[in-house]
């Protein structure tokens, strides 16, 4: 087809409200879609036709955003468990107790209570993973009678607390017998959001000044280390 007659072909599939790309796939051309959108210029489009590309146009765009988030999740997950297959042998590194011990001074210099006047260790988070790691190394690093800790969990008057104590005894592997009671009230900042802090705020407590002036002590040598740097 010379160029003239596909230039009249082009311009009757546009009135009729066909893409450029519908066009380019109808005629197998690679004619540039700056080229027919020239042509095409003076094509008057009805509302339907219009209603019809605007709606290709926007099904369009969200396959290819959908398409863009599978293959950025897909490399984001090679991405790190790659970083997971180089770094495995920090897991090793935490048996040296001085390791471990300066990995648990950084986890209490960000959430641990520093109150001398309490002369206990206190420590709180959300997030049961951060929780899990603080008393893996607090009772990697020291010998602490289990008796001596105590629990206080904070949740929203939405939740259930008997799950939620149940479910921070098994991550904690503290008995129920140790928590204190549980305390919740409506959050004006997690007000409809039921996500909001999933299992609530979880502190431990371990009434014991020597433990406490110890770790303390380690706390303040990191510190001290960083300032120098």
């Amino acid at each position: 087809m010379d160029r003239t007659n596909l230039k009249e072909e082009v311009i009757k599939l546009r009135k009729q409200g066909k893409t450029y790309s519908e066009i380019k796939k109808n005629f197998r051309i690679n004619t540039p879609k700056s080229t027919l959108c020239h042509w095409c210029k003076n094509v008057k489009l009805s509302k339907e036709s219009q209603n019809r590309i605007q709606k290709i146009i926007f099904n369009n765009r969200e396959k290819a955003r959908a398409t863009a988030l599978a293959v950025n999740k897909a490399k984001r997950e090679e991405y790190l468990k790659s970083i997971f297959q180089r770094n495995g042998h920090l897991k090793m590194m935490l048996k040296n107790k001085d390791i471990a011990k300066v990995v648990l001074s950084i986890l209490y210099l960000c959430e641990g209570s520093k109150s001398l006047e309490r002369g206990s260790v206190m420590f709180g988070n959300s997030d049961p993973f951060i929780i899990n790691l603080f008393l893996y190394l607090l009772r990697r690093c020291y010998n602490i009678y289990e008796r001596k800790f105590r629990c206080t969990l904070q949740g929203r008057a939405d939740q259930d607390v008997k799950k939620l104590e149940k479910f921070w005894s098994k991550i904690s592997r503290i008995p129920l017998s140790q928590f204190y009671k549980t305390y919740s009230k409506p959050s004006k900042s997690s007000a409809g959001k039921m996500d909001s802090l999933p299992y609530g705020t979880f502190d431990i407590y371990v009434c014991d000044v020597v433990l406490f002036l110890r770790i303390q002590g380690w706390t303040e040598k990191v510190k001290e280390l960083i300032i120098r740097k």
